[in-house]
């Protein structure tokens, strides 16, 4: 077994310290009620509440100098418990991923998950009972200070506990994937591990985490660390004793372990095929946790680490996490917010199902009122009956409260009058995706509205510029481009028009911001970003189906990107008469780039066009689509396709980078990221591209210098 004293961390500390925000772990002695001294360690990173602490090299170090401190005092009977606690609102959001993002190589990685290891791993040697009182947010090494304890307790106003490393290419390296499922079980483990970081990194409330076994107790916060002490004084004279029903017994180990492991495994599969390397690694530190001892779980987590951090697939991740947590709030090319108008009043053009989700949206996020109109009383009717009933839903789950749900109801009201938008700060239209008809709405509301108020339109390619063209006040309209599901999907595409001037711009990105979705700026180019690219995917697997390649062989061959789904399941989502209007916007606009397949047209017209398998993955096209394909005799494999996808994406995106669609290619990929489900751990789609090749084959050179890859590569 590796003797984590003898390796020198002395390297790792000097590449970090001139730049790291060290959170410092400050002791204290507490006597407790029974007499018995509890020495706390308050790891504290000096800053205000927007920045928590995070655990770097020098973090790492300073706690194991208190803790080699506090096992001498141990020893010499001085105190009888050691405590962990954080600052207000924080025990620790993990590693700091700036350090870990910036290894330079495998052993370096290595070193990074020792070090851990080495730390952390003292926390159940101190010759004394040890405690995490867990005050606030944990994430990743938060969460593994406190696995590394012999006991817990959880604030119950804590927002957030999670092992997220999965979502971002790696592991639970510091303990988790060893400490968790022996402590909760293997199925309880999945779902903290796995299942939740794939659910777009779902986090766990305290009262979660408390039922799964995590913590021993929970507290609420207006005496959380009062309660905690005194709970641990309690432990100490065996006045409490603590119950772990969770804790997996030999017959778990036996009957359930690697069933529960094999299950994980088929899900993976058939949901995100084979590309992405960090949930199958967790599966096998999972199923090794099964037996062994704690030493060899952590040489285990330590060679996971090292592979996957110095990969290409972690460092992906980070560039991805950064868009995300950092460029997605501070949108490149936005106005001077303070340019943005107030929004006191929102219209809504259209009652169906999209504008109703939006009325829903708008008066959930923006708490002003809410008018909605159609072309008679019924649709009007139809869709405040919605937004009633879905209200009522969020009502019925605790979301919200009755006095908050009544007013939301009473903010929400419909009409057939065009007059009754006259007070409206801000309209959105959700109308049929068909110019005359855009153009008709607005110019029937304009004549009523002030001059200042402005126009949305939401639009999925089609030219802003000519929607306002016949208006008094073209400068006041504005792209607003929602994705489906529109209370899930979080990226807004904001669309400006040659006319529309930055007090609109402004707004718009402010509402988006009320919104809570995050917003990156296109120019008004046909498809904007992610319709424009995601119909070259559809193009080039409607062009291999046309030639006589069967519907599988076209649904695996992009699996290498690691898509959430085949060009064939998209279609399907997004509907076959949207992607046959998307195709023929894009070949319309560009005949020579993009393909046109009659055979769409002839799909859209059809209900049931594909077969699906369990896990909603398209295996054919259906009995009926087949009889109205036509279909050639010189199909195509999966290589041929997959690189003609590359190319065709490295060409379009340089184009519109060439025709400065967006501002830089980062926003590309936030786009492709938060609208199109693009993988994390491929980074978006300009990092892959260079890696693979395509980006030199398509136009000589790469859209990142250095290319974005891991230390390994």
């Amino acid at each position: 077994m590796t003797d984590y004293s003898k390796i020198d961390f002395s390297d790792l500390k000097a590449a970090s310290e001139a730049d790291e925000v060290v959170t410092h772990s400050y002791v204290r002695d507490i006597t407790l009620a029974s007499g018995k001294v509890l020495a706390l360690i308050t790891l504290d990173n000096g800053r205000d509440h927007t920045r928590p602490s995070t655990l770097g090299p020098v973090t790492l170090l300073e706690l194991n100098d208190r803790l080699d401190e506090l096992t001498a005092r141990a020893a010499a009977g001085e105190i009888q418990a050691v405590g962990v606690t954080g600052k207000p609102y924080f025990l620790a959001a993990g590693a700091d991923l700036s350090k870990v993002g910036e290894v330079p190589d495998r052993d370096s990685a290595k070193k990074m998950a020792q070090l851990g290891h080495f730390v952390l791993g003292k926390l159940g040697e101190l010759g004394v009972p040890s405690f995490t009182f867990i005050n606030g947010l944990a994430l990743g090494g938060g969460v593994e200070i406190a696995l590394n304890s012999d006991y817990r307790t959880v604030d119950a106003s804590a927002p957030a506990l999670g092992l997220p490393e999965v979502f971002l290419g790696i592991i639970p390296g510091w303990g988790g994937a060893y400490l968790l499922p022996n402590l909760i079980g293997i199925e309880n483990a999945l779902k903290v591990i796995v299942e939740n970081p794939l659910k777009n990194n779902r986090m766990l409330k305290a009262k979660e985490a408390f039922d799964l076994g995590m913590a021993d107790a929970i507290f609420p916060p207006v005496n959380f660390l009062e309660d905690s002490l005194k709970w641990a004084d309690g432990v100490l004279t065996g006045k409490i004793q603590v119950k772990r029903p969770n804790v997996p017994g030999k017959l778990e180990k036996l009957a359930k372990w690697d069933v529960a492991i094999g299950i994980a495994k088929k899900s993976l599969e058939g949901k995100l095929g084979t590309t992405p390397k960090s949930p199958y690694r967790a599966l096998e530190l999972l199923k090794a946790a099964k037996s062994g001892t704690k030493a060899e779980g952590f040489e285990r987590e330590d060679e996971a680490l090292a592979d996957l951090v110095s990969g290409d697939q972690f460092v992906a991740s980070i560039y991805a996490f950064n868009l995300v947590q950092k460029r997605a709030k501070r949108p490149a090319g936005a106005p001077d917010r303070e340019l943005a108008r107030k929004v006191t009043k929102v219209g809504i053009i259209g009652a169906g199902l999209m504008a109703s989700q939006f009325a829903l949206l708008f008066v959930r996020r923006l708490q002003v009122p809410v008018v909605i109109t159609d072309l008679d009383q019924s649709r009007v009717d139809k869709g405040l009956d919605y937004i009633r009933t879905e209200i009522t839903k969020l009502e019925e789950k605790g979301r919200l409260d009755s006095d908050e749900a009544n007013r939301l109801r009473a903010l929400v009201s419909g009409t057939t009058d065009k007059a009754d938008f006259a007070d409206c700060d801000w309209v959105i239209e959700a109308v049929f995706e068909d110019l005359a008809v855009k153009q008709q709405v607005f110019a029937e509301v304009e004549p009523h509205l002030s001059e200042t108020a402005i126009l949305a339109t939401n639009t999925s390619s089609l030219s802003v510029e000519q929607i306002g063209a016949k208006l008094a006040h073209p400068e006041r309209v504005v792209g607003f481009h929602f994705f489906n599901p529109v209370a899930v999907m979080p990226l807004l595409e904001i669309v400006k028009a040659p006319a529309t001037n930055d007090e609109t711009l402004a707004t718009a990105f402010a509402v988006a911001a009320k919104l809570k979705k995050s917003a990156v700026l296109t120019a008004d180019a046909p498809g904007f970003v992610v319709n424009r690219l995601l119909a070259k995917v559809m193009g080039e697997a409607a062009r291999a189906v046309d030639e006589g390649t069967p519907v599988p062989v076209v649904e695996k061959a992009l699996a290498p990107i690691g898509l959430p789904m085949g060009p064939f399941e998209l279609i399907d989502l997004v509907g076959w008469a949207v992607a046959a209007h998307v195709q023929d916007t894009m070949v319309r606009e560009f005949p020579e780039r993009f393909y046109s397949s009659e055979n769409l047209h002839a799909l859209a017209k059809l209900q049931g066009v594909v077969e699906k398998d369990k896990h909603g993955k398209v295996t054919d096209l259906s009995k009926e689509a087949k009889k109205v394909v036509t279909v050639g005799k010189s199909p195509v494999d999966e290589a041929t396709i997959l690189r003609r996808v590359e190319d065709e994406l490295a060409r379009e995106i340089k184009l519109m980078l060439d025709e400065k669609v967006v501002v830089a290619a980062e926003d590309i990929d936030l786009c492709l990221i938060l609208g199109a489900g693009w993988p994390f751990q491929a980074g978006g789609a300009t990092p892959y591209l260079d890696r693979v090749g395509a980006s030199e084959r398509a136009f000589g050179d790469t859209f990142h210098h250095p290319a974005i890859r891991g230390v390994g590569a």
